[in-house]
């Protein structure tokens, strides 16, 4: 079975995030066609890029970046739950991206994008551009929720935000999986 790493972007304290990926994790789960992983930005705590060389050369000065190089490397194909900040990606995933390169390139990935009216999507465009630099296929399928806090009970911290969604992310791991078998053979 191929690795899927959820990766949740939102940095922030009191961040909608977490309910956001548990959702999805459930749904992503009952799909059962890849080995779930689940990493946190907030929890990996990469400093701003600090490494002296280029990720191109994969010469890692620092135990985080070697810490971060495998986490990415063991995955086949990667979701970020991810807000956008100011019309565009989050600092926090800019920078996780940034750090790495070879181990970015031949993945396919993904989006749960949550927000205002936007549902996240101006961030999510800025992101593939940054993707598609890094030789990764961004797909179009994605799961897009525009007030999301609608969907968001305070008291419990379930997150639901409906049937529509749900079937949409049965669509995108669908796709997901179909690219992240195809590309495995370009990462020899």
């Amino acid at each position: 079975m191929l690795n899927l790493h959820v990766v949740i972007v939102s940095t922030r304290p009191g961040r909608a995030g977490p309910h956001v990926a548990a959702w999805f994790l459930e749904l992503a789960r009952k799909h059962g066609k890849f080995n779930i992983e689940v990493v946190d930005l907030a929890e990996v705590n990469l400093p701003m890029f600090d490494e002296p060389n280029h990720p191109r050369l994969k010469k890692y000065e620092h135990e985080h970046t070697r810490n971060w190089s495998a986490i990415v490397d063991r995955a086949d194909a990667f979701v970020f739950v991810t807000p956008e900040y100011n019309f565009s990606a989050p600092p926090s995933l800019v920078n996780a991206l940034d750090y790495l390169m070879h181990e970015w390139a031949y993945k396919p990935a993904a989006f749960v994008s949550y927000g205002g009216v936007s549902a996240g999507l101006r961030g999510v465009q800025i992101t593939k551009q940054v993707l598609t630099a890094l030789k990764m296929m961004p797909l179009p399928e994605a799961v897009s929720i525009p007030f999301y806090s609608e969907h968001l009970d305070k008291e419990s911290g379930v997150f639901d935000p409906g049937e529509v969604q749900a079937r949409a992310a049965e669509v995108m791991l669908t796709e997901l999986l179909r690219w992240a078998e195809a590309m495995k053979a370009l990462r020899v």
